[in-house]
């Protein structure tokens, strides 16, 4: 039968942090061991993570352990910023398949060559990945996987204990390392992983298609020069939008066009990086296509509140992940434990790990993308 615990200390000395954390989680599953274990330490116990991760293993003895290094992190309802603390999951899944993996790029006569990637006997349906922003490709592999593996679903999030490379800690089992990316493959069993990603922004305007543009230009919106139609939405704004406008526009790109009706959980959102009058072409962070559908949204702490409590509503859980953007936390919302406090007053007191990621890994319309500002669940 599946179980699930997490733990949260803010001891500052690692070993003793280890200690409150693993007993904590013992405790919760009746001292049985655990299938999967994932564990998020903060900048403070870098110089000491080859030891935690180890330790962590001899004591909870799970078939899988995974996670890494982070600014900041979370557990139970609560978010740490600053301050020492070593957040772990632990789960017993009921039937499960699990499937480390070690992922390194690295260069060849040929190229760049990916290694670490398992012999799997079926597609996998899930995996959990956490990968240094410095060393991995991320963007190029989830472009890769969503070619060859459409039905994989990916959720994490990028090491953001450092500013360069080297100074991020990634454990699988007994290995740790500051390079790459390290995760575990989850399928079959009983247990059902889904995926939730909160990109804080809400829509503005109205929906249209692109009928002109080149790479990630937008050259056309519905026939009109593109910055037309964005003086179009900044006439009719109200004067709060035009100080949500003036903050920051984003643009939302419709990944699956079958649908009828496009609502929240429908596009992926990337930034207006800028525009050019003499042509009227809006440029953007992401590849564009003739036909696709296009929205303006903007971000800001009331608009990450209103599309994260929208996306939980009704949602059940018996426990979860969470990587949530280095930049929300107190800088965003201006209180403490917003995200993972939401995910206790909507879905319950469950079981709760997570990090504070350099970009966040999460599915959107059916395909995996690197994100940032998200809540990834």
């Amino acid at each position: 039968m599946s179980a699930f615990a997490s733990a949260l200390s803010q001891h500052p000395i690692a070993t003793q942090a280890v200690g409150e954390a693993a007993g904590e989680i013992l405790e919760r599953l009746d001292g049985e061991g655990c299938d999967l274990a994932v564990c998020f330490a903060s900048t403070h116990h870098v110089g000491a993570f080859e030891d935690i991760g180890p330790a962590l293993r001899n004591i909870l003895e799970p078939r899988v352990l995974v996670g890494g290094t982070a600014v900041a992190v979370a557990g139970g309802a609560h978010e740490i910023e600053e301050n020492p603390a070593l957040t772990v999951f632990a789960a017993r899944l009921d039937g499960a398949t699990l499937t480390p993996v070690t992922l390194r790029v690295q260069e060849t006569p040929d190229g760049a060559a990916l290694t670490g990637w398992p012999s799997l006997d079926r597609p996998p349906a899930s995996l959990l990945l956490f990968a240094d922003p410095f060393t991995f490709p991320v963007d190029a592999f989830l472009q890769r996987v969503n070619r060859d593996l459409p039905g994989l679903q990916i959720i994490g999030g990028l090491a953001s204990a450092a500013g360069s490379p080297g100074g991020n800690r990634l454990v699988l089992d007994d290995g740790v390392v500051a390079e790459g990316a390290v995760g575990v493959f989850i399928d079959g069993g009983s247990i059902e992983v889904r995926t939730l990603v909160s990109q804080g922004c809400r829509p503005i305007g109205r929906p249209y298609v692109v009928t002109r543009a080149e790479q990630n230009l937008i050259e056309e919106l519905g026939g009109k020069p593109a910055i037309e139609r964005l003086q179009e939405l900044a006439g009719a704004a109200s004067e709060e939008e035009r100080e949500l406008l003036r903050g920051g526009l984003h643009v939302g790109l419709v990944v699956d066009e079958h649908k009828a009706e496009f609502s929240r959980g429908d596009f992926l959102v990337r930034n207006l990086l800028g525009a050019d009058e003499s042509s009227g072409a809006l440029a953007v962070g992401e590849q564009v296509s003739v036909g696709q559908t296009v929205q303006f949204h903007v971000r800001d702490a009331g608009a990450a509140d209103e599309d994260l409590r929208e996306m939980l509503t009704g949602v059940d859980a018996d426990a979860a992940l969470m990587f949530t953007c280095n930049g929300r936390g107190r800088h965003l919302f201006t209180v403490p434990d917003h995200d993972a406090g939401m995910v206790e007053d909507l879905l319950g007191p469950i079981p709760l790990a997570g990090a504070f990621c350099a970009g966040e890994i999460g599915p959107v319309g059916g395909r995996n993308f690197l994100h940032g500002f998200t809540a990834s669940l």
